[in-house]
């Protein structure tokens, strides 16, 4: 007895079904570039006669707009993928209309580019320079609209060099993006044949409990970033890398441990620097820098002005200032604070004009719209 193929539904063997589906896909292609194509232009319209405001909603949708376009979303279709469409049909509108330069600490596929793409798409002009300082030149001299640099992890804690920038250059927050890191081991060869593993200094300190339980042989190479680390396992037998999937991709690199951190919500949050503001949406934070009189409870004084005006901190670092003061000789201090409300709400006005009166020097670095954790 012969046994029938499945049949599509009218009786008719599914034989052909693979065709069918494929042609069908085919279209769906088309239809998907078409309507892609109309929403760029009506987008990138809308950006050339409207205002740089219009740029900075397109260029960064608030939560409602995200939350409709969910709510929208098929069944089984995943809120990650939703967000990645929607972030390169955004970035694709501003490429159309005024294409934005964003400096970046390199190089290609660090983290810092990867949270430069998950904020700003890939149609953007995405330029990797190779220092911080850097990153803070480009925007202070208009060489880049924006700027990502790393500002704190979660594990490592404040970045230094970011701070140090904020104290010596006339540059603002615009935005922040907040990003999930994972490491993870990559290699060519096989795991046991790893006899070093190679990465930027503060990936290493991620990962150094993992390492000592399971790669106890190895020696651990500081190399200048999670790039290098990754070609250098491209190029020499036996070395492996502590880097993101997107380094291991590009290099061919295979995944020998995934996910390696020892903080498994590691998150790395990075600061966009710029001068388009972002509008008041009602879930934003506020940062600023100010220095106090080197005076006994001078920091209390402060934190009870906050308090007073219900200001919920979010952030609070104390930073020593670049270069000595003969009339200080312990030294002067700057104080990075961040909190919960936006520049332009009546309580934060008001809390931000008490807290100058009792401050030698206070600096609003910006406010911008809380954003939740990517991967």
């Amino acid at each position: 007895m012969t046994r029938q193929g499945p049949t599509n539904g009218d009786g008719k063997s599914g034989a052909k079904e693979p065709k069918a589906l494929r042609a069908r896909l085919a279209a769906l292609d088309r239809q998907i570039v078409a309507l892609a194509a109309e929403r760029t232009e009506v987008a990138a319209a809308l950006l050339r006669h409207g205002s740089r405001d219009d740029a900075s909603a397109i260029a960064s949708p608030d939560a409602a707009a995200l939350e409709r376009a969910l709510k929208a979303a098929p069944a089984g279709l995943p809120e990650r993928a939703v967000t990645a469409i929607l972030r390169e049909l955004e970035s694709a509108a501003l490429a159309a209309a005024a294409p934005q330069r964003v400096a970046y600490l390199g190089p290609e596929f660090s983290y810092s580019h990867i949270a430069s793409i998950a904020r700003f798409g890939e149609s953007a002009e995405l330029l990797p320079v190779g220092t911080i300082a850097a990153v803070f030149e480009e925007v202070e001299q208009g060489q880049a609209e924006f700027g990502v640099v790393p500002l704190e992890n979660s594990t490592d804690g404040r970045i230094a060099d970011t701070l140090d920038n904020f104290a010596r250059r006339e540059v603002r927050i615009c935005g922040e993006v907040q990003l999930r890191i994972h490491h993870n081991l990559l290699g060519t060869g096989a795991r046991g044949d790893v006899e070093e593993v190679q990465s930027k200094p503060q990936a290493i300190s991620q990962c150094r409990n993992w390492l000592a339980r399971h790669m106890p042989q190895a020696r651990i190479v500081e190399v200048a970033s999670t790039t290098a680390a990754a070609q250098a396992a491209k190029e020499k037998p036996g070395v492996a890398a502590i880097a993101s999937r997107q380094a291991g991709v590009h290099y061919s690199l295979s995944v020998l441990a995934a996910n390696i951190e020892d903080n498994p919500s590691n998150v790395t949050r990075f600061a966009v620097l710029g001068n388009v503001p972002e509008k008041r949406t009602g879930d934003d934070k506020t940062a600023l820098m100010f220095e106090l009189a080197h005076k006994s409870g001078a920091l209390a004084d402060a934190i009870a002005v906050l308090k007073r005006h219900r200001i919920n901190l979010t952030w609070l670092e104390s930073f020593p200032m670049p270069g000595r003061d003969e009339a200080s000789p312990e030294g002067r201090y700057l104080f990075f604070v961040e909190f919960v409300g936006h520049r332009d709400e009546v309580r934060v006005r008001r809390a931000l004009a008490s807290l100058e009166k009792k401050a030698k020097r206070l600096v609003v670095l910006g406010s911008y719209t809380r954003r939740e954790a990517v991967e």
